[in-house]
């Protein structure tokens, strides 16, 4: 049962819970993380050239909405087996300086063995790069957990040399995140897209590095 999803994976969160924008309370007995994956429009992506698009903001949207509709049915199978569920939202930032939602879905990936951190701070998938929108399920049901994935990038710098913030640096804990924000910021003043989005680094990472 994949319901529209590309990947799978789940780790062990114990030590990873005091990054959470959560309630304690409501993820206390919670040890187990499992990360969703679903693939976007190559067709969409493709459109974009220097600045985001309406339609790719669109697309953007429609994914975000279907990775919650994955993580509400997979609560309910989980809830219904006798175990508790916790659907973290698939899009819904806390702090945009930082750029942080409640639970980080690209540490859960990466733990996961979705794929690795990327200089331009987002997951790269092997197959499909970083051209993919995640989701998070926190739950006590014992899954079989996942190993991370060795970092695949090697010399690529397409993300790099595409960036129109200039915000991607040569080591992954270099990315500048104000940066990147302000240029989110510049796109939706200029009203190209009416919400925080870019997609043009998403466009030119195609995974594994060959």
């Amino acid at each position: 049962m994949t319901l529209g999803a590309i990947a799978f994976g789940a780790c062990r969160i114990e030590n990873e819970k005091k990054s959470f924008n959560l309630p304690a309370q409501a993820t206390e007995d919670l040890d187990f993380a499992i990360s969703i994956a679903i693939g976007l429009s190559k067709n969409i992506l493709e459109g974009i050239i220097d600045r985001p698009t309406n339609l790719y903001f669109h697309h953007y949207r429609q994914a975000n909405n279907l990775l919650d509709q994955i993580t509400m049915r997979l609560t309910g199978v989980i809830q219904g087996r006798g175990f508790n569920a916790l659907p973290v939202p698939a899009s819904q930032i806390v702090d945009w300086e930082k750029q942080t939602a409640h639970v980080s879905h690209k540490r859960v990936a990466q733990l996961s063995g979705i794929g690795w951190l990327g200089l331009h701070n987002l997951i790269v998938h092997p197959k499909y790069g970083s051209r993919i929108r995640l989701a998070t399920l926190l739950t006590d049901m014992p899954v079989k957990t996942d190993k991370p994935l060795k970092n695949g990038c090697a010399e690529c710098g397409r993300c790099a040399a595409v960036c129109p913030a200039n915000a991607i640096k040569s080591s992954q804990e270099e990315f500048d995140h104000l940066a990147c924000f302000e240029k989110l910021k510049f796109f939706q003043k200029q009203r190209y897209v009416p919400q925080y989005v870019c997609g043009i680094c998403v466009k030119a990472c195609r995974g594994k590095a060959t």
